[in-house]
């Protein structure tokens, strides 16, 4: 067997792997006798089939795996031995050389391989980092009470209609007929909307229900037809209000506060106001290393000058997802693909330097975080520890959930090392010009 190196640049060389008969000869005897041996064939007996017969029914299938692993062993063995780390995979040449697939043959492949670069810089107090002090204003604190009362609110009885409130109603059109119908009048097509503001219990309105009601999804199930059932319909109905719902924000006291932080957490309205302001400052604390993660991200990929092999990372992409990407579509996602690429190898550079292990039970512990979030999303902050455990475990039984959990915690403590290590600018921002970053 010979190895011809050939170095393209400092990402990219060309292997040529020239295999002679003697190195494949043993490797096809031996599969051949394996074929051999659990043949059945009729008129032999399992295993006596004459050597002949087996070449001529699997002599190319044979010939072929014995080249193959050859050569994927030479490959292998190369790449270690060279250190290469290497992207994607080996991809034949456009030059390949063609080959005659007959035993006995020599046979000559040629490999086009890339590799990413090894990474050295250092990490330390040198390097600067902006940290924004986001300012928590009185209006903030306000309108986060106004929010949370609200988010813990329900739905009452109404005089008329405002336009955050809802009708229930019957309608129909002399075809159809639908009762108790809910009508969200802010979702109600702009253009109508004033046709449903003011009404009480027993108004009457007459409306296109095209119009104002701009989603497909949204009339057939309001009006219980199918897509073509609606085509067919006529779309002018009567709405006759039966009454009318408003949505009133909770009271504060001791019940709603119950409801919303646990029982007797909460005992007074100063409690109250200081649970607000706690959240407010995790809030803005976690609105500030997510601003700092983008920032160090940013500064470190262009502190590593990552020299990547693109041209072979867009054929490997193209290839490895044949049929499912053009090489238009690879180059128009290229950017963003290539960043996300290279913070991977800066990230894996920063987890080793500072000797980062990420262990199952911190993957477990995120996915129990997002888990809760996600409660939290449907107003349910106080949902027991069990319920939220075997929600995780359903997201980490998901295999593109559980990777993307890992990415996270992985971009969260190398993001926790170096908000350590490095120098953070403290700069003082307000909440608006904070929000327009």
């Amino acid at each position: 067997m010979n190895l011809i190196k050939n170095q393209i640049d400092e990402n990219n060389l060309t292997l040529t792997i020239e295999i002679a008969a003697a190195d494949y000869a043993e490797a096809e005897k031996k599969r051949l006798n394996e074929y051999r041996r659990r043949a059945d064939i009729k008129g032999f007996r399992r295993g006596m089939a004459p050597a002949s017969l087996i070449k001529r029914l699997y002599g190319a299938e044979a010939l072929y795996q014995s080249v193959n692993s050859v050569v994927s062993e030479a490959l292998n063995n190369f790449i270690r031995d060279e250190k290469l780390r290497v992207v994607g995979e080996p991809l034949p040449s456009a030059d390949q050389p063609e080959n005659v697939w007959e035993s006995g043959k020599d046979f000559t492949f040629k490999f086009d391989i890339a590799w990413t670069p090894e990474l050295k810089f250092e990490i330390g107090k040198d390097d600067k980092v902006v940290w924004y002090d986001i300012n928590i204003t009185e209006a903030a604190k306000k309108d986060a009470k106004k929010n949370l009362l609200q988010q813990y609110g329900s739905l009452q009885e109404g005089e008329s209609t405002k336009e955050e409130d809802y009708i229930i109603a019957d309608i129909s059109n002399g075809e159809h007929s639908a009762e108790g119908v809910y009508v969200s009048v802010r979702n109600v097509a702009e253009a109508a909307r004033s046709m449903f503001i003011g009404l009480k219990a027993g108004d009457k309105v007459t409306v296109d229900v095209n119009e104002a009601f701009d989603n497909e999804t949204d009339r057939t199930s309001m009006l219980k037809l199918t897509k073509e059932q609606l085509a067919a319909t006529n779309p002018s109905f009567t709405f006759t209000v039966v009454n009318v719902k408003t949505f009133v924000p909770a009271s504060e006291g001791e019940e709603t506060w119950n409801r919303i932080y646990g029982e007797g957490a909460v005992k007074s309205a100063e409690e109250f106001e200081a649970k607000i302001e706690e959240q407010l400052k995790a809030d803005r604390e976690r609105e500030a290393s997510y601003r700092f993660a983008r920032d160090a991200r940013e500064y470190f990929i262009k502190k590593a000058a990552l020299t990547l092999p693109e041209a072979f990372l867009k054929r490997w992409l193209v290839e490895v997802n044949e049929g499912k990407y053009s090489a238009e579509q690879v180059e128009k996602e290229f950017p963003a693909f290539i960043e996300d690429f290279k913070w991977q190898l800066v990230r894996g550079y920063i987890l080793r330097k500072f000797d980062i292990k990420i262990e199952q039970s911190d993957i477990e512990a995120a996915a129990e975080s997002y888990a809760a979030y996600q409660y939290a999303m449907y107003g349910m902050g106080n949902v027991p520890a069990d319920m939220i455990k075997d929600f995780a475990k359903r997201i980490l039984s998901d295999e593109n959930q559980s990777r993307r959990i890992e990415e996270q915690v992985e971009d969260n403590k190398a993001f926790e090392a170096l908000k350590g290590a490095v120098s953070l600018q403290h700069k003082k921002i307000s909440e608006e010009k904070f929000r327009a970053l």
